[in-house]
């Protein structure tokens, strides 16, 4: 994903900003492995918790 972003939109625009996509990318890519919709991973990171599989 790190290049089709880097396709799109040409470059990141930081190192910092492409460690955060590809931080998010793989809590994303992990949560859809263990059956954790994006959506619901999402919410359960901004209400401060995180799934069960990772406790």
């Amino acid at each position: 994903m790190t290049k089709l972003h880097q396709k799109i939109s040409g470059c990141f625009r930081s190192m910092e900003g492409e460690k955060i996509f590809c931080r998010v990318r793989s809590y994303l890519s992990t949560c859809r492995k263990n059956d954790v919709s994006a959506t619901d991973a999402l919410t359960l990171l901004f209400e401060g918790s995180l799934p069960d599989y990772i406790l």
